[in-house]
């Protein structure tokens, strides 16, 4: 990995600033239901104003596949943009790179800020198109990427468009990829990683890849069931990837040549159907019955991965380890949630949260901000944790 720009390399001082943010924020109704992302970005944005930047702001805003769809524009944004920002000028554009987006960026002063509309308004965004990077690279005359969740994309807002101008990582950017550098390149020993969710296929670079660099690698979600059956275990009418059984016995293999420990369920919680409020029973693994499904760690499990963490220096978190969306299901991912944060505040542990699901998870128990650091990232945070260089991060090395 090279060394990475950063806003201290560069002088934005009168200088149109083309800062790329990821505003891909819920919408319900209408309205932002959850700013978390525009706050995170907005140190950012306030350095560069003070430095006498004129800011232009470019997201993305869901998933419009270069269609004009009116409950994706960015205007929504607009207002919530406003109330983090007070008493600085905001204008938008309906416009991301035609003539009123380039007189409204020639137009703007130091310490203004234009917000483009939804950069996936244009059909050239998702396909890294030369074309479109190039109007966009004509707006501004520095480039300053602060979406780290969006660094695994090849989108012209993000690679082609840092190629074009001097470019360099916003804070945000550079601290997720300062922490997540050290997490996986230096951490505090012993490491474990909490990994789940339900299918191993969409997580099997990241499983292959932490299986070489961790202590403990902890297996959760619907992803155990794979693991359980592959031990030969009865994991009754539970989501189960039967044809994984080969990936999963070559992962044990490379983590017990890496001295690496898979810790799999010990009991499980399992009912009729994923249902609120069915009834459940907490079984060991060996009695799973054959009419039921495993929709949760059991108590013995929680138990245990309590005590991991207790030896832990350092966890990394991904995905939820029973359905917690649904009632009681949630409860082994808020137990060990809680030890967690339990460890983190009193100094004992280093704790790297990050994916949507695992964000979500864990603010049901207000635990968000109780970890050392959580990253809104979710596909940049899996292929990182893949080992993959990502096409965002990497232009912005020398």
């Amino acid at each position: 990995m090279g060394k990475l720009r950063t806003i201290d390399d560069i002088n934005v001082a009168n200088k149109k600033t083309l800062v790329r943010v990821d505003f891909n924020v819920p919408i319900e109704d209408g309205h932002v239901s959850s700013d978390a992302r525009i706050k995170q970005t907005i140190p950012t944005i306030v350095e560069l104003l003070k430095k006498g930047a004129k800011v232009i702001l470019a997201s993305h805003l869901g998933r419009p596949k270069g269609e004009k769809v009116p409950d994706l524009s960015l205007s929504i944004i607009e207002q919530t943009l406003r109330t983090n920002l007070p008493g600085v000028d905001i204008s938008f554009v309906a416009d991301v790179v035609g003539s009123a987006a380039k007189s409204a960026a020639n137009k703007l002063a130091q310490g203004q800020v234009l917000l483009l509309e939804n950069l996936r308004y244009e059909a050239g965004e998702e396909t890294n198109d030369l074309g479109l990077a190039t109007k966009l690279a004509g707006l501004a005359d520095i480039y300053v990427d602060d979406a780290f969740s969006c660094a695994h994309r090849s989108h012209a807002s993000i690679q082609a468009v840092a190629k074009l101008l001097p470019s360099v990582a916003g804070r945000l950017m550079e601290k997720e990829i300062g922490i997540l550098s050290r997490v996986l390149e230096t951490p505090k020993l012993p490491l474990a990683a909490i990994i789940g969710g339900s299918k191993i296929s969409s997580k099997l670079g990241v499983l292959k890849n932490l299986a070489t660099k961790v202590q403990y690698l902890i297996i959760g979600g619907a992803m155990a069931n794979t693991f359980l059956y592959a031990k030969g275990h009865n994991v009754g009418t539970s989501l189960c990837e039967v044809e994984m059984t080969e990936v999963v016995n070559e992962i044990l293999v490379s983590a017990s040549n890496h001295d690496c420990k898979v810790v799999i369920p010990i009991d499980v919680v399992v009912a009729k159907a994923l249902e609120e409020n069915i009834e459940t029973e907490n079984v060991m693994v060996e009695q799973v019955p054959q009419e039921k499904m495993i929709l949760d760690v059991g108590h013995g499990s929680i138990k245990k991965l309590g005590e991991i963490c207790k030896i832990c220096r350092t966890v990394i978190w991904n995905g939820p380890l029973g359905a917690f969306e649904v009632s009681p299901f949630d409860v082994g991912t808020i137990a060990v949630a809680e030890k967690v944060v339990e460890f983190t505040r009193a100094g004992k542990l280093m704790s790297v949260v990050g994916g949507g699901d695992t964000v979500a998870a864990l603010e049901r128990v207000g635990a968000e901000d109780a970890f050392t650091y959580t990253t809104m990232a979710g596909g940049a945070f899996l292929e990182w944790l893949e080992g993959r260089i990502l096409p965002g991060v990497e232009v912005l090395e020398d």
